[in-house]
């Protein structure tokens, strides 16, 4: 099999490669909240050091002005970047400084709490007011979706309207139902194209051939068989065997 890892951009491989420095990404035999046994496990909960925090903004940063520069499905102009709860928090704000200090595009700041706060300034959103504004919010990783239908029903009833989502990994597989978790969340919020992605799966079995990682690449593309979405092949992936 031909490597492929240069149809990689270097945020991405720098990015999975310090995943898997600090235990992030792992490779073996996971069971997931569905029931499903997975062979990789993505937890963005471990990238805490400054050194994977400034890789992984970048990388947002990076995803997101190409998108808003897209002539095929782009993003849609917003004004508030929004963290949810609470590994998003750390997301957004590194995020919006990024985009700032390298691509001098500034952009508000927001998140929620988990509970609202009833003394102080009040209320379950902190930072940049959404009333009025069209906000992006920044996942890791979509499984169900719940986080993120939570973040949009937040700033909805605070008067803001969700133009879009970026995650960090699209797992790229249907739920139990059939459905993708993505095309429902991008229905909500506007359409095709508002859901973007730092990487795909795809683009982590891309990183795995071309580092020799066979067996775990095998792994990955029986689970990809069984499990992707509608319409996503494996010639789409770049694999020949």
């Amino acid at each position: 099999m031909a490597s492929t890892t240069d149809t990689l951009q270097d945020f991405q491989n720098q990015l999975l490669e310090q995943a898997e420095e600090v235990g992030a990404l792992k490779f073996g035999a996971f069971t997931l909240k569905s029931g499903r046994i997975s062979p990789y496990f993505f937890n963005a909960g471990l990238m805490s050091s400054g050194k994977i925090l400034n890789t992984i903004a970048n990388a947002y940063a990076a995803t997101i002005v190409t998108a808003l520069d897209s002539p095929t499905n782009p993003l849609p102009p917003f004004d508030v970047i929004f963290g949810p709860a609470y590994k998003g928090i750390s997301l957004a704000a590194c995020t919006a400084l990024v985009l700032s200090a390298v691509y001098g595009r500034s952009y508000g700041f927001s998140y929620d709490r988990k509970e609202a706060k009833d003394h102080g300034e009040g209320g379950k959103l902190v930072g940049v007011p959404v009333q009025g504004r069209k906000v992006l919010i920044l996942d890791d990783v979509m499984t169900a979706g719940t986080a993120v239908r939570l973040a949009i029903a937040s700033i909805q009833s605070a008067g803001g309207e969700v133009v879009g989502v970026v995650q960090l990994l699209d797992r790229e597989e249907v739920g139990k139902d059939g459905e993708s978790t993505v095309d429902e969340i991008e229905n909500a919020v506007g359409g095709r194209g508002r859901v973007q992605s730092v990487l795909k799966m795809k683009d982590l079995m891309c990183w795995l051939a071309g580092n020799g990682k066979q067996e775990q690449l095998k792994a990955m593309e029986a689970y990809r068989q069984q499990y992707r979405q509608e319409g996503v092949s494996r010639i789409e992936a770049g694999y020949q065997y």
